[in-house]
């Protein structure tokens, strides 16, 4: 039986825009890593204890999906900082909300959310439990 998600990969077609979107402005870690395989060091985004894989859009790291492209990813991430929090960094930094608060039903019932896009135009749902 699954019992949780353990990481997911994000394919980025700028490393470094992206690293400061996840970390400047959602609050994310950066962490790097040498896989067991002894493969080069490889970087990730992390979170509670959560883990997002970074991957270029270029060259990634094997195996991977079919087709990985930059841009086709829509995650919610739940947070504690509120919603109207969360809509005064993102006016501080210049990031348009596409849409929101609009109520939305969650894997565990409702939530509040806002969307934005990340330098890939991946949507990005952040929301509240409401």
């Amino acid at each position: 039986m699954l019992t949780s998600i353990d990481h997911i990969v994000l394919t980025a077609s700028d490393l470094e825009k992206t690293i400061s979107f996840y970390c400047n402005i959602l609050g994310m870690t950066l962490d790097e890593f040498s896989p067991s395989d002894g493969s080069g060091v490889r970087k990730s985004l992390k979170f509670g204890e959560q883990k997002i894989n970074l991957h270029y859009a270029n060259s990634p790291y094997k195996p991977h999906a079919v087709n990985p492209v930059s841009g086709a990813v829509d995650i919610c991430f739940l947070s504690s900082t509120t919603i109207e929090e969360w809509q005064n960094i993102f006016s501080k930094n210049n990031i348009v909300i596409e849409s929101g608060p609009i109520q939305k039903t969650g894997a565990t019932g409702p939530i509040i959310s806002i969307y934005v896009r990340d330098p890939d135009k991946n949507l990005i749902e952040i929301s509240n439990k409401a």
